[in-house]
């Protein structure tokens, strides 16, 4: 298979990566850093030598950014399986929170994943076939303390994979949202996970690879994963 993945230079984009390139699948990696992208890629390409992999550094919060990333793609290949990952954390309330911090979340979080997979749609449905997954949180399904514009922005990037289910069933594609809660990600700084208090990059990457290999006949609509012991 060709496999899309944005955001993935580290935490779940990176682990989701390395699900599909251990299992011998084609790899097309876009992230905005590009000195991590490139290190990420190295890092797979010596442990994966087999399978082929081709990035693309991009800032898709920015519109042009991720239509062309979209194109890029295309030039490629029409991917079989898109994972949306690019998104950021940005804690606080909605009543404190600075000008900007809506539309700086919605742009990541929501806005990078419509328009480069508004890009890839038509090639996808000409094929008629195809696995959609949008990296969504716990925070997608309830509001909690000092979630603001990201709990609305995963809110938002929620209705968008529901919605696109509906929409491309006729067409064979598949969408999956996936809803973890705490994941060992960078956003945790240097949390002390030795108790195994939150979930793993892995975690989430098994999931969403074990989706990817269903029937036909079956589509996994939401894969909701929280920590053992519950949410922090």
């Amino acid at each position: 298979m060709h496999v899309l993945i944005t955001g993935a230079s580290r935490g779940i984009g990176k682990a989701i990566a390395e699900a599909f390139a251990a299992h011998g699948h084609s790899l097309y990696l876009t992230s905005k850093n590009t000195d991590r992208l490139k290190k990420t890629v190295q890092e797979l390409a010596e442990r994966y030598p087999n399978i082929a992999i081709i990035s693309h550094a991009a800032d898709l919060s920015r519109k042009e950014e991720a239509v062309s990333a979209g194109r890029w793609c295309l030039n490629h290949c029409t991917p079989d399986v898109i994972v949306n990952n690019a998104g950021y954390f940005v804690p606080g309330s909605i009543g404190e929170e600075p000008d900007g911090i809506l539309e700086s979340q919605l742009a990541v979080n929501v806005l990078s994943a419509y328009y480069l997979t508004k890009t890839l749609l038509p090639s996808m449905k000409q094929r008629r076939s195809g696995h959609i997954f949008n990296i969504c949180s716990i925070a997608s399904l309830h509001a909690y303390t000092d979630g603001g514009a990201y709990s609305i922005s995963k809110f938002a990037l929620y209705g968008f994979s529901k919605n696109l289910r509906e929409e491309l069933k006729p067409f064979h594609i598949k969408v999956t949202a996936v809803l973890p809660g705490a994941v060992l990600t960078d956003s945790w700084g240097n949390f002390d996970n030795s108790g195994h208090r939150i979930m793993v990059p892995e975690d989430v990457a098994r999931m969403v690879y074990a989706a990817s290999q269903l029937s036909p006949a079956a589509c996994v609509e939401d894969i909701v994963m929280r920590p053992q012991l519950g949410d922090l």
